[in-house]
């Protein structure tokens, strides 16, 4: 099975229903679009961590105890962030969707629409995905076994399955197609939504970090400037001159 693409949408002659639909692939790129803008937000923030206000803050902290308690606070803003970059990225990360991916429990959900109302879906080609998916696995089979057989009569009657069984998959290959997409669009969804509730719980770890950073380089101790004082030296005032005794 090919990889979907922009034409896995099935034809106007296959299937007018899917034929009229945009592709669920057009969603994908606005989806990666706003996870970049994410990335890009959270990016921002890193870098305001690690440069500018705090370093010149550093300076205000004082005592190892408090000393600790900052550098803590830094480790856990930052920690926030690598979090949320971490499972935002996974939007932006290729993925390859097959038809086995289509039976896997993250997409059970997708099924469960499907099986609701299977003629929306397929016509009068299957009831659910597994049968649609049947066709095609089918036909596989009968190809190894026709191989694999060397009695002539039994390879005759392989051989007329066979035709039969691939026409039933060619009927199934637009709507496997279109619910290849489908599947993709809703993985990346998915990923999305699970990205966003990681971004907010890294958010709150910057704020509890920033505040604890704060809360360290805030503080009123008491700031000792070195004072440097000068001591008066004692000069020598210059002796009197002497006079002379009896003199004019």
């Amino acid at each position: 099975m090919p990889p979907p693409d922009k034409a896995s949408t099935p034809g106007d002659q296959a299937n007018p229903a899917f034929g009229a639909l945009p592709s669920p692939l057009a969603a994908v790129d606005d989806m990666r679009s706003t996870a970049k803008w994410t990335l890009a937000a959270f990016g921002a923030v890193g870098v305001a961590l690690i440069s500018g206000g705090p370093l010149v803050a550093v300076g205000q902290v004082h005592g190892i105890a408090h000393a600790v308690v900052a550098g803590a606070g830094l480790v856990i803003a930052l920690g926030g962030i690598g979090v949320a970059i971490w499972f935002t990225s996974k939007v932006l990360a290729p993925r390859l969707t097959t038809p086995a991916t289509l039976m896997s429990p993250a997409l059970a959900g997708f099924r469960k629409v499907i099986e609701d109302s299977p003629a929306d879906f397929f016509g009068v080609i299957a009831t659910d995905v597994p049968g649609l998916l049947r066709y095609q696995k089918i036909a596989v089979s009968l190809a190894r076994q026709l191989a694999a057989e060397k009695v002539p009569a039994r390879r005759a009657l392989i051989e007329n399955q066979l035709v039969r069984a691939m026409r039933n998959a060619e009927r199934a290959e637009p709507y496997v197609r279109w619910l290849l997409t489908a599947a993709h669009a809703r993985l990346v969804a998915g990923e999305l939504r699970r990205s966003r509730w990681w971004a907010l719980a890294g958010g709150g770890l910057v704020i509890v970090g920033a505040v604890l950073f704060f809360s360290v380089t805030g503080s009123s101790a008491p700031t000792y400037v070195p004072v440097v004082t000068t001591t008066p030296t004692a000069t020598a005032s210059p002796a009197p001159a002497a006079t002379h005794a009896g003199g004019h």
